[in-house]
C-alpha cells in the first residue's frame, strides 16, 4: 500500500503528461526503428526463424501443440479483426452517448476511425508481401506490415482500457484493468504470427504504431473533466464562529 500511496503521489497531472508525451515518443521511435528494418530487410532471416519454429519440422503447414491451440488462436485473432472491433466501438460509443459521455464517445470513434485510416495509409506505403515461408491458417488478402489487428486491437482496447480505468477509484484497480486490456492486444498480435499470417516484425511496428496512437488518446482523456465530486476543504486561516459571551449571574 505503501508503493501505490507513493505512486499516487508522484504520478501528478503534469508528470503524467510528460510520461505519456514520452511513451507516445518512444513507440513512434520503435515503429521506425523496426520500418527501417524491414525495408532493408534486415529482419527476414528472424522472421522466417520465428514462423518455422511455430510450425512442426516435419511439415510446416502444421502448427505445433495440439490442435485445440490454433483454433484458440483463430478464436483470439477474430477480437482484432474488423467485425468484433467494429461492434465493440459501436455498442461502447452507444452506451456512452445514452450515458450522456459525448466527448468520450467522440474521442472511442476517432481513435478507431483514426486508427483505421493509419493502418490502410501504412499498409498502402509499405506494401509488404504476406509470409510464404509457412501456410497460412486463415485467408489474407492486404499487404503485410504493419500488422493491422495487432494495431487496432491496441487501439481500440487501450482506449477503453483507459477510459474504463479512469472510473476506478484505487490505482491497484486502474492498474489491473489497464493490464488486462493491455494483455489482450498481446494475445491478438501473437495469434497473427501463429497462423502464419505476419511476421513478427509486422506484429512489433503494429503494437508500436497502435500504442503512440492510443496513448495520443490517453491524453485527450485526461483532459476531460472528471465525474467525481470535488472534495470540499475549508480555505486555511479561515476564522471560526466565535462563542458567545458567558454571562454571569
Amino acid at each position: 500500500m505503501k508503493i501505490l500511496r507513493l505512486l499516487r503521489d508522484l504520478f501528478h497531472q503534469e508528470t503524467l503528461i510528460l510520461v505519456l508525451l514520452l511513451a507516445v515518443a518512444v513507440g513512434g521511435l520503435c515503429f521506425v526503428t523496426v520500418a527501417d528494418k524491414v525495408e532493408d530487410r534486415d529482419s527476414q532471416a528472424f522472421d522466417e526463424f520465428v514462423l518455422r519454429s511455430l510450425r512442426r519440422d516435419s511439415d510446416l503447414r502444421i502448427p505445433i501443440g495440439p490442435s485445440w491451440v490454433a483454433a484458440a488462436a483463430r478464436d483470439i485473432s477474430a477480437l482484432g479483426g474488423a467485425t468484433v472491433l467494429t461492434l465493440v466501438t459501436l455498442g461502447t460509443a452507444g452506451f456512452l452517448y445514452c450515458m450522456g459521455k459525448r466527448r468520450a464517445m467522440w474521442l472511442l470513434a476517432g481513435a478507431t476511425v483514426g486508427g483505421s485510416v493509419i493502418i490502410v495509409g501504412l499498409k498502402e506505403l509499405f506494401a509488404r508481401v504476406r509470409p510464404s515461408v509457412v501456410a497460412h491458417l486463415e485467408v489474407v488478402t492486404s499487404p503485410s506490415f504493419p500488422s493491422g489487428h495487432s494495431m487496432l486491437s491496441t487501439v481500440v482496447y487501450l482506449t477503453l482500457g483507459a477510459m474504463t480505468a479512469r472510473a476506478l477509484a484505487p490505482l491497484s484497480a486502474r492498474v489491473c484493468v489497464v493490464a488486462a486490456w493491455v494483455v489482450l492486444a498481446l494475445l491478438v498480435g501473437i495469434s497473427r504470427a501463429f497462423l502464419g499470417v505476419h511476421y513478427p516484425t509486422d506484429i512489433l511496428g503494429g503494437w508500436a504504431a497502435g500504442l503512440a496512437w492510443a496513448i495520443l488518446c490517453w491524453l485527450v482523456v485526461a483532459a476531460l473533466p472528471r465525474s467525481e465530486p470535488p472534495i470540499r476543504v475549508d480555505p486555511p486561516g479561515k476564522p471560526s464562529t466565535p462563542k458567545p459571551p458567558r454571562t454571569h449571574s
